[in-house]
């Protein structure tokens, strides 16, 4: 059984084992922000994000100081019990003929008992560097380990897991569909935001994380609802 390891994954490996489906770069429905709206408070702490960060080089910033002051601050703002923000998570998966690891940056997922039950946001926060990896096979390689964990707490058909890769303060959002997941090559459909610039359009990333926090919780209603059935 072949071993992908998430930091060093490439498009090589990804293809041999996965039915890859890459779509555009588009205003998906998922993007669209008009619906939601932030608080008196949200907007305030927004602002204060987007004015710290004005007289900031977030290009030149490590990755530990771009992380506490741009990245974890906007998650953070979109927490909804039982939702919440989280760095450093573990992302064991095995399919029918790999298996993968690895750790993720950040995640907005189900905690229970003081762990992330549920990762439904994947985070890659992009290294520095000329001999950097492309950050985008890393977040396929976490959607796809993030898609199993789901699957074996609620196993529809169909997984629905979103991510998304930072570079400076600079945001863009993928959302993936993952079928067939018990097959030898699975399926993973792929959908792009644009980028978002932190400095100048954090109302926007806040507004489409809380959006995706919205839909976590619907989905996780109804497979509450579909477990209580059960007993009916």
């Amino acid at each position: 059984m072949e071993k992908l390891i998430i930091s060093t994954v490439s498009v090589a490996a990804l293809k041999r084992l996965v039915n890859l489906q890459e779509g555009a770069i588009a205003s998906y429905p998922w993007t669209k922000t008009d619906s939601m709206s932030l608080t008196d408070d949200e907007l305030r702490q927004v602002q204060d994000l987007k004015s710290r960060l004005s007289n900031c080089d977030t290009h030149l910033m490590n990755e530990a100081t771009i992380w506490a002051r741009a990245i974890y601050p906007l998650l953070s703002l979109a927490e909804q019990e039982p939702f919440q923000a989280w760095a450093q998570v573990p992302l064991p998966a095995q399919y029918a003929q790999f298996e993968i690891e690895g750790i993720a940056d950040g995640v907005l997922g189900k905690a229970v008992a003081g762990r992330v039950e549920s990762p439904y946001l994947m985070v890659v926060e992009a290294k520095p560097g000329l001999d950097r990896q492309n950050p985008v096979f890393q977040l396929y390689g976490q959607l796809l380990a993030a898609a199993h964990l789901n699957w074996e707490t609620d196993p529809q058909p169909i997984q629905e897991v979103f991510g998304c890769y930072t570079i400076a303060d600079t945001w863009k959002f993928v959302r993936a569909e993952i079928q067939n997941l018990e097959t030898d090559k699975p399926t993973m459909r792929l959908e792009f935001s644009k980028e978002y610039a932190e400095k100048y359009e954090a109302e926007i990333v806040l507004k489409i994380l809380k959006l995706i926090v919205a839909k976590m919780l619907v989905n996780s209603v109804g497979a509450v609802t579909k477990d209580l059935s059960f007993f009916s």
